[in-house]
C-alpha cells in the first residue's frame, strides 16, 4: 500500500490536477455571471431584485451549506461527495443556461450552491490525505491558491468574453462543459481503495463512526442563510430596515440553538477536538477577516472599470489578467516564501503588501485610465492575497485528524464566505453612504461613484492592516504548540 509520505510520484499530482480543477469550477462560478448580469436580465426578463438574486441565489446555498458538505464527506467519503457535488453542479449549470425563466434561473443557482459546498470541502479534504505535512502539502497548497484566485479573476474574464460572443447562456454551459471534464478526471486519478483500506490515492476511507448531527446541520444552515439574507438586504435596504434587523436576530437566535444543541449531541457537527489545535482557530479567524476584503474587491473594482472608466465587459475582464497572474506567482512561490522568513512572517507580510494595494486603488480618479489606476494595484494586492490565503488554508487544516478533513475544509470555506457576506454588506453600505452624500453636495454622477469606491478601498486596507497585527500575534501564540506550523522545511 502506497503511503503519501517522501517523494511524492507523479500519480498524486495528477490527483491535485483534477481536485484543484474541481475548486477552479466552483470559483469560476462565483464570479463568472457579474459582468453578465444586465445581458442575463433582460434575456430571462428579471427585475432589479430578481437580477441580484442570480449572483446571491449561489452565494446563500454555497456559504450555508459548506459545514454540512464538509462533514458529509468525512462520513460518506470525500471521493463519493467529491463526484455527486461535481454532477449536482453541472446539471445545475446546464440547466441554467437553458432557463428562459426568472425562477428557473435563480432556482437552478440555488442548486449550482448546493453542488459546490459538496466540492470545495471534499476536494480540499481529498487534498490535505494525499500529501503529508511539510513541504509538499506546501507546494500542493500553493497550487490550490492559484487556482482558488484566478479562478474568480477569470470568471470576470471568460463572463465578459462569452457573453459578448455567443451570448450570456454560454457562460453556464462553459461551467457545466468544464465540471463534466473534471468530474471524468477525478473519477480517474483519484481512485477507491481496492482492498477496504485508505491509499495515498484514496479518496473514500473505512467508515467513520458517528452519525449525521442532523438537529446541529440544520439549525446552522437556517442560521447561515438568515444571516446571508439579511446581510444582502442590508446593502440595498440599509441597516436599519425592520425586515434586515428581523432576519439578523433570527440569524443570532438559531446559533444560540446551535450551540445549545452542540453541548448535548454526542456526535455534534463541530466536534471540540476540531479546536484542540489553536491554529484552527487562528487560521478561521484571520481567513474571515481577509474574506471580507477578498469578495469585496471582486466587486468594487469591475464597477470601477465598467461604470466610471467605461470599459467593456471583455475589457473588463482582460483588466483582471495581470492580477490573475499575480495571485498564480503569489500561490506558487508562498511554500518558499514561508521556509525563508517564516510562516507568522509570511502571513504578516502578505496581508500589510494587499494593504498597500488597496491603499493604492484608494486613490483612483473619475478621470483616470487602468493603466494608471488599476494596473499597479492589481499587482500588490495579487501577491499579497494569494501568500496570505495559502498560507491561512494550511493554518486551519494543519493537525486536524483525517476524519474531520473534510470539516476543517468546509469550516474554513464557510469563514471565508461568511466574511465576505459581511464585508461585502458593510463597505457596499459606506460607499453608498459616500456616494448618495456626494451627489447631493452637486458632485457630477461619475465622481460621486468613484468617491464611494475610493472609501471602500480605504476601509478594506485599514481592516487588512489589523488584521496583520492580529495575525503576527496569533500565530505566533499558536505556533507554541508541540506540532510545527505548515509549509516548514521540515515535518
Amino acid at each position: 500500500m502506497q503511503k503519501p509520505t517522501g517523494t511524492i510520484t507523479p500519480r498524486p499530482w495528477a490527483a491535485l490536477v483534477a481536485l484543484a480543477g474541481a475548486q477552479f469550477t466552483v470559483m469560476l462560478a462565483t464570479s463568472i455571471v457579474n459582468v453578465a448580469l444586465p445581458q442575463i436580465r433582460a434575456g430571462v426578463g428579471l427585475s432589479d431584485s430578481g437580477t441580484t438574486w442570480v449572483v446571491n441565489a449561489y452565494g446563500l446555498a454555497f456559504g450555508a451549506l459548506l459545514l454540512a458538505g464538509g462533514r458529509a464527506a468525512d462520513l460518506l467519503g470525500g471521493r463519493r461527495v467529491l463526484l455527486a457535488g461535481l454532477g449536482l453542479f453541472g446539471a445545475a449549470s446546464l440547466t441554467a443556461g437553458l432557463a428562459n425563466t426568472p425562477e428557473v434561473l435563480i432556482a437552478a443557482r440555488a442548486v449550482q450552491g448546493l453542488g459546490a459546498a459538496a466540492v470545495a470541502p471534499a476536494a480540499l479534504a481529498l487534498l490535505t490525505g494525499l500529501f503529508p505535512p511539510g513541504p509538499e502539502r506546501g507546494r500542493a497548497l500553493g497550487v490550490w491558491g492559484a487556482v482558488s484566485g484566478a479562478g474568480g479573476a477569470a470568471g470576470v474574464l471568460l463572463g465578459g468574453a462569452l457573453t459578448q460572443a455567443w451570448g450570456w447562456p454560454w457562460i453556464f454551459h462553459a461551467v457545466a462543459g468544464g465540471s463534466l471534464l473534471v468530474l471524468g478526471a477525478v473519477a480517474v486519478t483519484v481512485t477507491p481503495p481496492s482492498d477496504g483500506e485508505p491509499t495515498a490515492l484514496s479518496g473514500d476511507e473505512q467508515p467513520k463512526r458517528g452519525r449525521f448531527d442532523l438537529p446541529g446541520t440544520a439549525s446552522v444552515t437556517l442560521a447561515l442563510t438568515a444571516l446571508v439574507w439579511g446581510l444582502t438586504d442590508a446593502r440595498r435596504f440599509g441597516w436599519a430596515d425592520a425586515q434586515v434587523l428581523g432576519t439578523l436576530a433570527i440569524a443570532v437566535v438559531l446559533l444560540v440553538v446551535f450551540a445549545l444543541i452542540e453541548r448535548r449531541h454526542p456526535h455534534p457537527l463541530l466536534p471540540p477536538r476540531l479546536f484542540a489545535d489553536a491554529r484552527v482557530g487562528t487560521g478561521n479567524a484571520l481567513m474571515a477577516l481577509l474574506g471580507s476584503v477578498w469578495i469585496a474587491l471582486f466587486f468594487f473594482l469591475p464597477l470601477y472599470q465598467q461604470h466610471v472608466l467605461g470599459s467593456s465587459p471583455l475589457a473588463t475582464g482582460l483588466g483582471q489578467l495581470p492580477l490573475a497572474g499575480a495571485i498564480m506567482l503569489g500561490s506558487a512561490s508562498a511554500p518558499r516564501v514561508a521556509r525563508r522568513i517564516g510562516p507568522s512572517a509570511t502571513v504578516t507580510a502578505a496581508l500589510l503588501t494587499e494593504a498597500g494595494g488597496l491603499l493604492w486603488l484608494a486613490r483612483i480618479g473619475a478621470d483616470g485610465s487602468y493603466a494608471v489606476d488599476v494596473l499597479g494595484p492589481s499587482l500588490l494586492i495579487g501577491l499579497g492575497l494569494s501568500i496570505a490565503f495559502v498560507q491561512l488554508t494550511a493554518l486551519s487544516v494543519e493537525g486536524v485528524p483525517r476524519t474531520d478533513a473534510g470539516l476543517a475544509g468546509g469550516l474554513v470555506n464557510t469563514t471565508r464566505q461568511m466574511g465576505g457576506a459581511i464585508g461585502l454588506a458593510a463597505l457596499a453600505t459606506v460607499a453608498g453612504s459616500v456616494t448618495a452624500h456626494a451627489e447631493n453636495g452637486g458632485r457630477p454622477h461619475l465622481e460621486a461613484l468613484t468617491a464611494g469606491y475610493r472609501t471602500a478601498f480605504a476601509v478594506s486596507a485599514a481592516v487588512l492592516t489589523v488584521t496583520a497585527v492580529l495575525a503576527l500575534i496569533l500565530a505566533r501564540r499558536a505556533s507554541r504548540r508541540p506540532m510545527p506550523l505548515p509549509l516548514t522545511p521540515t515535518s
